[in-house]
């Protein structure tokens, strides 16, 4: 019997009652996925998470300065400056579209997209219809653009002291406008490692290794700064110049990485985001005390410096599962990051590759651990050798990349400051200007011995 029949058949008290279920099922397909005050409170959550990533510039701006030569302080600060500013306006212009393109493929199979260019949201896209709800548009872009500059800012740390400002400036470019945003569509993008299964919950690789693979790059090319090592062999430590402005960086970025995990929880679901909070900061800590009693242990001296770097390690090894351990498993990432750190800056000076802040430490040895930490603790549903796929995948692609956007800088307008220029401190060398004017002197010969 056909469907019109049917209905002409029924008595018009029960047609009316099919009419309103049908416009009731209708209403409710249509209404936003969570209430306005829940939709509010998830909005305002992740506004105030970006407020916290982008703290973490000055996280990162202040390290560096604590831990490097105060004769570069002010060439540190201005490329600090310069990558949350091109970090943004590039991830305005083509960087969000590349990360996530939605349907509009280049090359298939989750690679390469791009949906293009500028920010055009939908009149909807500002509603609780976008995004479940969690969040609107413009709040997604900001959120997503605080990430961006991060990968260049862990580079700038580990090229201090040594490289042109120019061909950083290029580099970091080029680096945050394409690299980042093409390896980052793979995974949250919902690219081919997203479909794969792999998982990296804020970014222990998508962010942290891409910087650190970059920051090893460059560090190869550039080779140490003068007087690191000696021709007998043998390390010489370069003290930074304010181990108080490190502490600050280190609590900063601590603080910083509430928004940083708490917000990539895309909500503001109380549960997971109180979880999430939770296991970042035991992992920070414990990842603090294992490199605090290992550097101990071995240098026979506490180590403020290892310490600091702990804590971060312990940070960037939880960021890829912060969502899904117990307090016994975040604790163990953290201790292991904690001693990883310390045995890797070891390592890495003996193999005489140079890295003033440890950068290459912190967030590529630990970003990787912390990657395959989720296949080991996670749960049966993720799997260490998926995430290892994941991690060679961002390694070959961030490194190569990185080693040819170096390589081409390096053979065009150079890389590395002149040995005066270097001597005398880029802050002069680069910007004419001295960080600390009333507390440095510079001598005849161009040497600066405050710094």
């Amino acid at each position: 019997m056909r469907i019109h029949t049917i209905i002409r058949s029924l008595p018009l008290a029960a047609i009316m009652l099919l009419a309103g279920v049908a416009v009731a099922l209708a209403e409710e397909a249509a209404a936003p996925a969570v209430s306005d005050g829940v939709f509010t409170a998830n909005n305002s959550w992740m506004m105030l998470a970006a407020g916290l990533v982008f703290i973490m510039h000055l996280g990162f701006a202040t390290l560096e300065s604590g831990l490097t030569r105060s004769k570069n302080t002010t060439n540190i600060l201005f490329k600090n400056t310069f990558i949350v500013c091109i970090g943004i306006i590039t991830y305005a212009l083509v960087g969000f579209n590349i990360m996530y393109p939605g349907d509009f493929n280049i090359i298939g199979g989750g690679v390469l997209g791009f949906a293009g260019y500028g920010l055009f949201p939908t009149a909807a896209d500002n509603t609780a219809a976008y995004a479940d709800g969690g969040y609107t548009y413009w709040t997604d872009f900001l959120f997503q653009a605080m990430f961006a500059a991060t990968a260049a800012t862990i580079v700038s740390g580990a090229v201090a002291e040594r490289i042109k400002l120019s061909s950083f400036m290029i580099f970091s470019t080029v680096f945050v406008a394409l690299v980042y945003t093409v390896v980052g569509s793979w995974k949250w993008g919902g690219g081919w490692l997203d479909v794969m299964g792999f998982y990296d919950f804020a970014g222990s690789t998508l962010v942290h290794s891409v910087g650190g693979w970059g920051a090893l790059a460059g560090v190869l090319l550039l080779g140490p700064r003068m007087g690191k090592y000696g021709k007998d062999g043998k390390i010489r430590a370069i003290p930074g110049s304010s181990m108080p402005l490190a502490t600050i960086g280190v609590f900063l970025l601590w603080l910083g990485w509430f928004g940083f995990n708490g917000g990539s929880v895309l909500s503001a679901d109380p549960a997971l985001v109180s979880l999430t909070l939770v296991t970042t900061c035991l992992a920070a800590a414990s990842g603090g005390l294992a490199a605090m009693m290992v550097s101990w242990a071995l240098s026979k001296k506490p180590d403020l410096s290892m310490a600091l770097n702990g804590i971060l390690a312990g940070l960037v090894g939880i960021t890829a599962g912060a969502d899904l351990m117990a307090m016994h498993s975040a604790i163990a990432i953290g201790l292991v990051a904690g001693v990883l750190v310390v045995f890797s800056v070891m390592w890495i000076d003996r193999a005489k590759v140079d890295d003033p802040v440890g950068a290459i430490s912190v967030h590529l040895v630990c970003g990787i651990w912390g990657t395959l930490a989720v296949g080991i603790f996670g749960g049966p549903e993720y799997s260490v050798g998926t995430q290892l796929i994941g991690v060679l995948a961002y390694g070959v692609t961030c490194f190569g990349s990185a080693l040819l956007i170096f390589g081409v800088l390096k053979k065009t307008i150079g890389l590395r400051v002149s040995e005066e220029e270097e001597m005398l401190g880029l802050d002069l060398g680069e910007h004419g200007m001295s960080a600390y004017p009333d507390f440095s002197t510079v001598s005849v010969t161009g040497v600066q011995p405050s710094g």
